[in-house]
């Protein structure tokens, strides 16, 4: 039996989750899905007959967990508040957000915009696809709550729009 498993989704769903504060990781995709959890032992992937199901351990990092528990507190903080917010723009799927086409482009908004219901207001990046990410009404942009290159989960709000 051949692997029906893109090895370059499994390597850049770790990418995701070691980049970002997540601890575990799940994607399905046609009947096979994936499951990636941050751990201490690494374990090959481990594939079932039809209904595929990979498990995988990504190693966490010795060193760098003191360093990376430190910022959490202050970085989902900020967004906690806008979480339940009718305001907030909302990430449709875990992935990497980009606030301009490119990096020579001026980016879809910034604070003091006037924007449209369903002008783009950001994308999101997963598995080497851009998505864009509409503003869900029309309104003023009074925050952007990510950078470029973030890591986002689904749900998190990315702007708010007044």
């Amino acid at each position: 039996m051949s692997n029906p498993i893109d090895t370059k989704v499994i390597a850049k769903l770790a990418e995701i989750l070691e980049k970002s504060n997540l601890n575990e990781l799940e994607y399905e995709d046609e009947g096979c899905r994936i499951s990636l959890s941050k751990g201490l032992t690494a374990a090959a992937p481990v594939m079932a007959a039809p209904q595929q199901v990979v498990a995988a351990q990504v190693p966490a990092p010795v060193a760098p967990v003191v360093a990376a528990t430190a910022p959490a507190p202050s970085a989902p903080s900020a967004n906690e508040d806008y979480s339940k917010s009718p305001n907030a723009v909302k990430s449709p799927m875990v992935g990497v957000v980009y606030l301009a086409a490119d990096p020579n482009s001026p980016n879809y908004v910034k604070p003091g915009d006037s924007v449209k219901e369903g002008d783009i207001v950001c994308l999101i990046e997963a598995m080497k696809t851009f998505n864009p990410v509409k503003a869900h009404k029309s309104g003023t942009v009074s925050k952007i709550l990510v950078e470029g290159g973030d890591p986002v989960e689904y749900g998190e709000p990315l702007v708010i729009i007044d």
